[in-house]
Order: structure tokens, then sequence, then C-alpha cells
């Protein structure tokens, strides 16, 4: 639908402004049939997602063998990984049980804030995970130096810092609109590009910074991986060893599957172009995005990696060892 508000209505929507308290989130589905199965189904996930992450942390956190700076990164992947799906997740569950979509203005721009800045900082850890291992195979003898523990820590805190930029840029300017009448969010979380829909004021800055900040804080990282992954396969295929190529690359498969698994489910929420069942799709590719990727990322890491397979084992060993004494 189209509105058309003269200058008395603006006026009175932004008079009323506070009048607009919550917003209803349409979930998933309608059908009241389907909602404890989207309960059960959700919780699940959810849950193998927080203990999966959880275990791959106290792995890394307690072997000896996993202390170096891949791990390091996954490590604060999987708390990322954790937190960004705890920002919507349990919401969503909350609204099927009690049978109440809504959530409150503060806490719509609050959960915004948090996806956005958790999904971002997912995407600036995969850069740095990319540039670890470009410096690993393409500059082993400067990777000591290059990849001490002090600039892990100034890479992380970079991170932590840069993905505020864009998370705070959109949560001001978001508070900053009048919503008049208009308040359903058709996702199970409070989408970007639904809210800009659904305000009544000029939303023109809001879309300008969405293209701005998305270009730099989306194509820089997916840039740099790229780079590093065109690096790293040109001097493995300069390996004369068959065995050395295939360690080189065996050490990439884990974070590779694991970016074209994140970007290809961002594309898919924001790059198709619209369609009648854009509704429906952008709801099922959202799923991926925000609760299947980070429920395989410890599944991805762990079945392909060997040490920390074992740092697992280990890790479970030493609980039943406790459990039983």
């Amino acid at each position: 639908s189209i509105f058309i508000f003269t200058d008395n209505e603006r006026h009175m929507g932004q008079e009323n402004r506070t009048s607009i308290s919550e917003f209803i989130l349409l979930g998933l589905s309608e059908q009241p049939d389907q909602q404890r199965l989207l309960f059960g189904l959700f919780l699940t996930m959810y849950l193998i997602t927080v203990v999966g992450n959880l275990l791959i942390i106290l792995a890394i956190g307690s072997d000896s063998h996993l202390q170096s700076p891949m791990y390091f990164f996954l490590a604060n992947l999987s708390f990322a990984d954790i937190c960004f799906t705890s920002a919507s997740i349990p919401k969503m569950l909350v609204n099927i049980e009690t049978q109440h979509q809504t959530i409150s203005y503060v806490g719509c721009i609050t959960q915004l804030y948090f996806l956005l800045a958790l999904g971002g900082l997912d995407n600036l850890l995969l850069a740095a995970m990319a540039y670890d291992r470009y410096v690993a195979i393409c500059r082993p003898l400067h990777y000591a130096t290059t990849m001490s523990p002090q600039n892990c820590v100034l890479i992380m805190s970079m991170c932590w810092a840069l993905t505020n930029i864009p998370a705070l840029t959109h949560s001001i300017l978001l508070a900053h609109l009048f919503f008049c009448t208009q308040h359903a969010i058709p996702h199970f979380y409070c989408d970007i590009s639904a809210l800009l829909k659904l305000a009544c004021s000029d939303t023109h800055l809001n879309e300008l910074m969405v293209i701005i900040l998305g270009a730099i804080f989306l194509t820089v990282p997916l840039a740099l991986i790229i780079l590093s992954y065109a690096c790293i396969t040109s001097a493995v295929l300069g390996f004369s060893s068959p065995e050395g190529r295939w360690k080189a690359f065996s050490t990439c498969g884990s974070h590779l599957t694991v970016v074209l698994l994140f970007y290809g489910s961002l594309m898919g929420v924001y790059l198709f172009p619209s369609s009648s069942d854009s509704v429906r799709r952008d709801s099922a590719t959202s799923v991926l995005y925000i609760v299947v990727t980070p429920m395989l990322n410890p599944f991805i890491y762990s079945l392909r990696n060997r040490d920390m397979k074992g740092a697992l084992r280990r890790l479970l060993g030493n609980g039943k060892t406790l459990s039983s004494s």
C-alpha cells in the first residue's frame, strides 16, 4: 500500500510517537497447529547451538594443544554465534509459548543492534581467520611475529570495535523514525528492511546508510577473504609435494565451508530481488543465516579437525571422570 501523509498528519504522527510502544513479530507461521512443531524444532536447534559452541570454547580454553591464533579466533567465533542466536531465538520461543507476538519498541531496537553487531562480528572474524591461514601458508617464517598473541588480541579488539559502527548507526537512525499505525513485522526478529517499510517518516538517510555501511562492512571483509584464498591457492599449487598440498588445503577446509555457508545465506536474505514469495523466502533464508549456520559451525570445525576432536574427547572424558569420582 502507498500512504500519502499531509504536513498535519506527519506532525500528528510525530506528536504520537510514544503511542507506538510495541511491534508485532508475525513469526514463521500463523497456523496454530504448527506452533508446537516450530517451538520444539527451534528449541532443539538453539540448545544444540549453545551446547556445541560452548564445548568448542571449553575445549580450546582447556587444551594446551589448541593455544594458537586459529583456535583463538575460533573460540571468539563460537562465543559470537552463541550471543547472535540468543539475540532472537529465545524471544521467538517465548512468543510461541505465550501466544503473545509482541516485542516492545525499545526491545526491538535493542535486538536489532545486537543482531547487526554480532552478525558483523562473525563477518570480521571470518576475514581475520582467512588472514591467519594466509600468513601460515604464504608467509610461514613470519607467522610467529605477525600472529603474535599481542597482535591477535589487537585484531580481535578491532573486530569488536568496528562491528559497533554499523550497529550503532542503524539503531540510532531507526530510533529517530516515526511509526504511525502499521507495526507488524513479517519475521521472527526485528529486521531493518521491514522496519524501514513500516516507518511513516523519511527513510532516505537510513536507506543510504544501509547501502554505504553494507558496502564497507560486507564487501571489504569478503574481498579480503577472496584475496587471501587466491594467494593461498597460488602458493599451494606451487608445492612440489602432493602431501604438502593436501595438508595445506585441509587446514583451510573447515573455514572455507563456514565462509560459503555464511555468505550464501546472507546473500539469500539481502541480495536477491523481491518477488511475490519474497517474504516466505526471506524468512526461510533468515533461519539458515541466524540459526542453522551457528548450529553447524561446531560440527564443521570438530568433525574435520583431528586436534579439535582430540580436545573434545579429553574434555568430555575429564567430565565423565569427575562425575564418577
